[in-house]
């Protein structure tokens, strides 16, 4: 959750969320349904997120703020004759079931783009299924550089899927802009670096752990975690140890809230530092009193403090969600934004209507996307990565998230 502001904004979300599917008869050319219940043509937009477990306050979030764009663009009739609706499946966090995910929507020929995932290695697991049906997917939340530029990025990028698009900036950009600041700004020198082995974690603390080492720091220690665990005593003894000033903790919030507190428990009072995967007001449940002076770097802005978010900001609590829109909420309207744009031209480049190939067109077009959105200016560069590379650090304060510092990494 974003700052102390959206406390009020929380409380206020009371009703009941509502979730729109999927309806009206489907064809068999990709094209849409032929019935909206208005003499239109209705598409489906699919979200996949984690909507139970864990992460499910992130996953929630995402689901809100899809639901909401669709519902914008029909109330202002944005595309002439089609009305959109959203079709969300629970992925749980879990490579598999996104997989399988991935193959239901393909199958509803009503669908004609995907906004999700949340966690790259689920996104990972469904590229390909939705790359062959020419099925466009935008995340709002995948920061791992491979899923856009290739498994050799570091040294060649080479764009793997031509379906595949983001507009949250990658782990190559996220986890050096944190070393920098814990570096230079904060003052540290000596981290243990700590992730829970997945593609996500994995990728971040490596990218930070580069550029760390780059600009000076000591690397005094590495652990990685099972995160099934809630038990991290025998980590936090080894941290205790090692003389570090920092943690750096490369996974996300259900595991580094209790990380946090067993670290301060084992008598090491040094803050963890983490990213966009543990920016969540459920990390600070989590961690206590503990986590207070603990770090998170996130992708963008705040969302609040944009002056082209307010109107979604006060949409989202006039539609009365019952879920915080999180850390996400900005980036999953806007990718449900930008495949309503894709639509739109695709619409308007076939007097009107949708092509038998509207699915493949919609790739096509969204690679020219380019709109002012709730997070800014939001457009693809040639891999289909975010063109906004904005960061944010914050830091726990007062039982909340506050600003501590935006920018952009300077590499």
């Amino acid at each position: 959750m974003r700052q102390r502001s959206l406390i009020a904004i929380t409380a206020a979300l009371a009703a009941g969320a509502l979730t729109l599917t999927a309806c009206g008869s489907r064809d068999d050319d990709g094209g849409g349904s032929s019935d909206s219940g208005n003499g239109g043509t209705t598409v489906v937009i699919g979200v996949d997120a984690p909507l139970t477990g864990d992460l499910s306050a992130l996953g929630l979030g995402i689901k809100n703020s899809v639901d909401l764009a669709a519902k914008t663009a029909n109330k202002e009739k944005y595309v002439e004759g089609v009305t959109f609706k959203i079709e969300a499946l629970d992925d749980q966090g879990q490579a598999s079931v996104g997989q399988q995910n991935a193959t239901k929507l393909v199958a509803n020929k009503d669908v004609l783009g995907v906004v999700g995932p949340l966690n790259s290695s689920v996104g990972e697991s469904m590229q390909k299924v939705f790359d062959t049906a020419k099925l466009v997917e935008v995340s709002p939340a995948n920061t791992n550089p491979a899923l856009t530029q290739g498994v050799n990025w570091a040294k060649e990028k080479t764009r793997p899927y031509k379906s595949y698009f983001r507009t949250a900036t990658t782990d190559a950009i996220q986890g050096p802009f944190a070393a920098q600041y814990v570096y230079n700004d904060a003052k540290k020198k000596k981290v243990f670096v700590i992730d829970d082995k997945k593609t996500y974690g994995a990728g971040l603390a490596a990218t930070f752990t580069e550029e760390f080492k780059k600009l000076g720091g000591q690397v005094v220690g590495t652990e990685h975690i099972n995160p099934e665990s809630k038990d991290f005593s025998a980590v936090a003894t080894k941290v205790k140890n090692s003389g570090a000033d920092v943690v750096y903790y490369g996974g996300e919030y259900p595991q580094a809230g209790p990380l946090s507190k067993q670290i301060k428990e084992a008598g090491a009072k040094i803050p963890l530092v983490g990213g966009d995967g543990i920016y969540s007001a459920d990390f600070i449940k989590l961690s206590g009193a503990a986590g207070t002076g603990d770090l998170a770097t996130s992708v963008g802005a705040p969302v609040e403090t944009l002056p082209s978010a307010k109107e979604f900001v006060a949409n989202y609590k006039a539609e009365g969600y019952k879920e915080a829109y999180e850390a996400y909420g900005g980036y999953s309207y806007d990718s449900a934004w930008a495949i309503i744009e894709a639509v739109k031209k695709v619409v308007e480049d076939n007097d009107g209507k949708l092509p038998d190939d509207a699915r493949s067109k919609v790739v096509d077009a969204m690679q020219n996307v380019s709109f002012d959105g709730v997070t800014g200016k939001v457009s693809f560069d040639e891999f289909g990565d975010a063109t906004n590379k904005q960061l944010t650090v914050y830091t726990v304060k007062g039982g909340d998230w506050a600003t501590v510092k935006s920018g952009t990494f300077t590499g």
